[in-house]
């Protein structure tokens, strides 16, 4: 997980105004940075961190320190994940995703056979808890980050309230969360609120152009305006013109192009396909798809959407069922091709029969 490199440059530039001001005015012991998924919320927590541990004092006559120098021996420690004073909590599926491991972790043998938790859980929290009492090894303080804060459940958030209220001096505690009502009002009571926003769409799509994407406008727009989600659809293989031509494919029932994809992403791309097909089907224009996606032809029936919506809920709602991947996706896309049929009329001015509605999958 990149953090403030040795020239104290972020790798994500559209954080560095947040961590100015973050620095700049948050004086509690307890944020709660409030940021979109895709925006960068968890570099953020660490890069304010590694400011707040950073051993470069500004120089004289310098404003305040905008962020950490990036060359200290502190910053050195935490960029190679290695800091006494930082404590990362993850759920245990992140931690392997981004290498912030816990002691007790074992990256590989028999716990890489099961399933790793999305929560964390309160053994982990208590681990916390105990690692925030012993002393500073370096003398700038402590600093954690947990993220999200989402993935506490009650028993772990519980356990958490009596250290975010009143943690051992010198200690600060750095949470996350995509969506504060997701919180117990208890753990956003104790914490200084920072709203993290999405970046300018063109200082977003320069990013990624600048990452080897092309036409980045497209895939910013897939995920409304959030560039690690776009950067992460390019790295699960769907492209610019991937993307555009889903709409003309699930109209005619074709699923060859979307052969791969796994559930939880074929589901969201067909979420956000039927909704702006709705958006269409009353006059409006889409937010997700390049209007051009979806031809020049008659928008299709809204009721045939509404249903298809209803079913895509369904199957999102059982997104780690263990899906037979190929039948999924069959079934998907000619639910979608029965969806998205256009609203023409018949020669009498009648509406054409509506198709039979397939079943419903099964998890």
């Amino acid at each position: 997980m990149p953090v403030a490199d040795n020239q104290g440059r972020l790798a994500l530039p559209w954080l560095a105004a947040p961590l100015a001001e973050a620095l700049a005015r948050q004086r509690g012991h307890a944020t709660l940075v409030h940021g979109a998924p895709g925006v960068g919320a968890l570099e953020f927590a660490l890069a304010l961190a590694q400011a707040l541990l950073c051993e470069t004092p500004p120089t004289h006559g310098a404003p305040a320190l905008a962020g950490p120098c990036g060359h200290c021996g502190s910053c050195r420690l935490v960029q190679s994940g290695l800091h006494p004073d930082l404590f990362v909590l993850l759920p245990e599926a992140q931690r392997r995703q981004t290498g912030w491991l816990l002691s007790d972790d074992k990256p590989e043998g028999e716990d890489l056979k099961r399933k790793p938790s999305r929560q964390v859980r309160i053994d982990e929290v208590r681990a916390l808890i105990d690692w925030s009492h012993k002393t500073s090894a370096r003398g700038r303080g402590k600093v954690v980050v947990l993220h999200p804060a989402d993935a506490l459940n009650v028993q772990s958030a519980s356990a958490l309230l009596k250290t975010l209220e009143e943690p051992p001096a010198g200690t600060r505690l750095v949470l996350t969360t995509a969506d504060p009502a997701h919180l117990l009002p208890t753990v956003c009571s104790r914490c200084q609120r920072l709203l993290l926003p999405a970046p300018p769409a063109d200082a977003a799509a320069a990013w990624l152009a600048g990452q080897g994407l092309a036409q980045p406008q497209v895939l910013l727009a897939a995920c409304n305006g959030r560039p690690l989600d776009a950067l992460a659809l390019q790295a699960a293989g769907v492209d610019a013109a991937a993307w555009a031509a889903l709409p003309t494919a699930v109209a005619r029932g074709q699923s060859g192009g979307l052969a791969g994809w796994p559930p939880p992403l074929l589901v969201d791309a067909l979420q956000k396909l039927c909704h702006d097909a709705m958006a269409r089907s009353v006059g409006g224009e889409g937010c997700y798809f390049p209007p051009a996606s979806f031809g020049p032809g008659v928008p299709p029936r809204l009721p045939a959407l509404v249903d298809w919506a209803r079913e895509l809920a369904r199957v999102a709602r059982h997104a780690d069922h263990p899906w037979s991947e190929p039948l999924l996706l069959e079934a998907l896309v000619q639910q979608g091709r029965q969806a998205l049929a256009p609203a023409a009329r018949g020669a009498a001015g009648r509406a054409p029969a509506a198709a039979p509605r397939p079943a419903k999958l099964q998890p």
